[in-house]
């Protein structure tokens, strides 16, 4: 199998100085995949800075024009969480073109599945405004461009961050192309992605939300994917699957309570490669968006990259898995996601 790995020197210049999504975080990963001998493996792609154009297809003009006013001036704070230095708006060009370039590879069959190793991630920017450490929306931009340049109307969206991914749902709420599929910690920033928002207008029913509460880990995460994401995925057959890859669900993660280990992600990661095997000729593009315990984070791709190359049995998880699960209220919870979509017991 071949596999990319989308990568540049220009993503470190999106100086965020202390704050904890920062250029380390791209440095450790690079360094273990590096170390441990498994960058050899991958297919290297450059990544192309996104046109205006291609980052419009999600963001209004006047906002991406703020965006790079600020950039000039300098850079700044543009909400308590999320911050610019003077190269900000032109590395976040390069992350959206850098997933766009993972796009274009898995489509024109160069690779079989590809990562984008980018920031600024992207999951939370919305059409007007930047939020939770996200300039401009890769996975978003990455869907509309798929949707525009090749012979597609069925997009699978993954993401597994532990936020929810409003600004995505937001791009795709009405739109029955984009099938949005979400796990994520619930109630937690940002406050959306509660079961009952499954779209509107013809999108009703093409988003998918599973809120996953504090304390639970890997037995409830592959639940939800087996019995939540594959058969909805199956009904909905997508010929291409995008995946935002955050790995703060892990139980280190200090940003959020949620009890994933990287043998669970791993395991997510290949039901994804699965179903993208099934249903879409193996097209999966994975970006990354969350994910700063620098340990997890570099642990969590390698072994993504491991699965994508069908070696499972190299994956290593060097923290192993959380002693302090709670299944509380699963049942009933699944139960409930699972009538709201459709989902009877013989799917």
């Amino acid at each position: 199998m071949k596999v990319g790995l989308v990568y540049d020197p220009i993503y470190l210049e999106h100086d965020t100085g202390n704050h904890v999504e920062n250029s380390q975080r791209l440095v450790a990963v690079l360094a273990h995949l590096e170390r441990t001998g498994a960058k050899g493996s991958l297919t290297l792609l450059s990544p192309r800075r996104a046109a205006l154009e291609e980052v419009q297809m999600v963001h209004d003009p006047a906002y991406v024009a703020a965006i790079e006013s600020k950039a000039r001036m300098g850079g700044g704070w543009l909400d308590p969480d999320t911050v610019m230095c003077p190269r900000s708006y032109e590395v976040a060009l390069c992350a959206a073109g850098g997933f766009l370039t993972a796009v274009e590879a898995v489509m024109k069959e160069q690779v079989d599945s590809a990562f984008a190793l980018v920031r600024p991630p992207g999951h939370h920017a919305t059409h007007d405004r930047a939020m939770g450490f996200c300039l401009f929306n890769n996975v978003a931009i990455g869907a509309k461009f798929a949707l525009a340049n090749y012979d597609l109307d069925r997009v699978l969206i993954v993401d597994f961050d532990v936020h929810h991914g409003n600004g995505t749902q937001d791009a795709f709420y009405a739109d029955p192309r984009v099938l949005y599929f979400s796990t994520h910690q619930y109630p937690f920033y940002p406050g959306t992605g509660g079961m009952n928002e499954v779209g509107t207008g013809e999108g009703k029913g093409s988003t998918v939300n599973f809120p996953m509460a504090a304390g639970w880990g890997d037995e409830e995460y592959l639940r939800a994917f087996d019995e939540v994401l594959v058969p909805v995925a199956r009904r909905f057959r997508p010929q291409l699957i995008l995946v935002s890859a955050g790995f703060d669900s892990h139980w280190a993660d200090r940003l959020a309570m949620m009890q994933a280990s990287v043998a669970g992600l791993a395991q997510m990661v290949g039901i994804v490669g699965d179903l993208a095997r099934g249903l879409c000729q193996g097209r999966p593009a994975f970006t990354l968006e969350g994910g700063y315990n620098l340990e997890v984070a570099a642990s969590a791709v390698k072994a993504t990259f491991d699965v994508l190359l069908g070696k499972s049995e190299a994956i290593a998880d060097p923290l192993g898995r959380s002693l302090r699960t709670n299944s509380s209220g699963f049942e009933e919870h699944i139960r409930r996601i699972r009538e709201i979509h459709g989902l009877q017991s013989n799917c």
